[in-house]
């Protein structure tokens, strides 16, 4: 599984956690959160590295402006956005920057149970799916949910397994790991439980973290 760290927001830690080789790192574009990345510009970092926008209901021009600022090769929608909206951005996208991909990861929220019907209108419009906490917060809300729901996942669409996950859920993502639900599973997306203070994550635990390959069904 490939690794997503969210939420960075300081220029010498954005430096230190790009030295660790995540395959994603993602910058909070939302005022209310206490990680808002409110930078002009982001340190160069490897190009293999897809530099990620995280927006909340945010308006396509804006997201877009923010992709040419940024240099996102991929976008993170956490809010109410629609398979409208979706598709709206990455067909303006597209006109606008024909030889430039862009990846659309749709964020849905979790906590007891989850009707999977409402991925059906974004399975064409979406690169992939982001499973979160449904918490108070539109994310960062620092706990999991529970990851048996996946088992019923109907889709063959690769998502992000996102939401409270720190080094104490490392015996548990290999269980997930060795189960069907982790069949799709394409990234493991972390945050809050990797931060000494909101934005300036601890690379000390990102590196151990980093030790351990989790292979999922689809990988082995």
């Amino acid at each position: 599984m490939k690794l997503k760290v969210c939420g960075m927001k300081y220029e010498d830690n954005i430096k230190a956690v790009a030295a660790l080789q995540p395959d994603y790192l993602g910058f909070i574009s939302f005022e209310k959160s206490a990680r808002n990345f409110t930078k002009n510009d982001i340190p160069e970092i490897s190009e293999n590295i897809i530099k990620t926008g995280v927006f909340v209901d945010d308006t396509v021009n804006n997201i877009l402006e923010h992709i040419s600022k940024f240099g996102f090769g991929a976008v993170q929608l956490h809010g109410q956005e629609s398979p409208e909206f979706c598709r709206e951005l990455k067909q303006k996208h597209q006109s606008q920057y024909p030889d430039i991909s862009l990846e659309i990861i749709k964020v849905f929220s979790i906590k007891t149970d989850f009707n999977f019907e409402l991925l059906k209108p974004y399975e064409a419009v979406c690169d992939y799916f982001l499973f979160d906490t449904k918490g108070p917060l539109p994310g960062g809300n620092g706990y999991t949910f529970n990851w048996n729901i996946l088992n019923q996942y109907p889709s063959t669409k690769p998502f992000f397994l996102s939401g409270g996950i720190g080094l104490e859920e490392v015996e548990k993502l290999n269980a997930f790991a060795q189960s069907e639900a982790s069949k799709y599973c394409y990234a493991i997306d972390v945050n809050s439980k990797f931060e000494d203070a909101p934005g300036l994550k601890n690379t000390d635990k990102l590196k151990e973290f980093k030790t351990h390959k989790f292979l999922s069904a689809q990988d082995v």
